[in-house]
């Protein structure tokens, strides 16, 4: 049995609404930090994403039950769109783009 350990942080990012005396929407972004091992993007998963326009650089795995359908993270004080997402058993892979602000 190999046991695989979760070695990067990463943070899963949420976006919580909230509103203020007046009613104006004020939006702010909340980490969470999970565990997860970095994966290589495959050349399959990279050419068909570009055929699509987008593209990944970046691939996690963490457990199921940890991702809870964000749409963005942070890694090494970078931020990644969540292009798509794989569950493969208890575990799901996260196939990330660099966002460019």
């Amino acid at each position: 049995m190999i046991i695989v350990r979760h070695n990067d942080v990463v943070f899963l990012l949420s976006k919580k609404v909230d509103y203020d005396d007046l009613g104006n929407v004020i939006e702010t972004e909340d980490e969470r930090m999970i565990y997860a091992n970095q994966m290589a993007v495959s050349m399959k998963e990279f050419y068909e994403a570009g055929n699509k326009g987008t593209r990944p650089e970046k691939q996690f795995e963490d457990y199921a039950f940890e991702y809870g359908f964000e749409t963005h993270l942070k890694h090494e004080g970078k931020k990644y769109k969540i292009l798509r997402t794989a569950t493969i058993g208890d575990k799901t892979r996260l196939i990330c783009e660099k966002v460019i602000s």
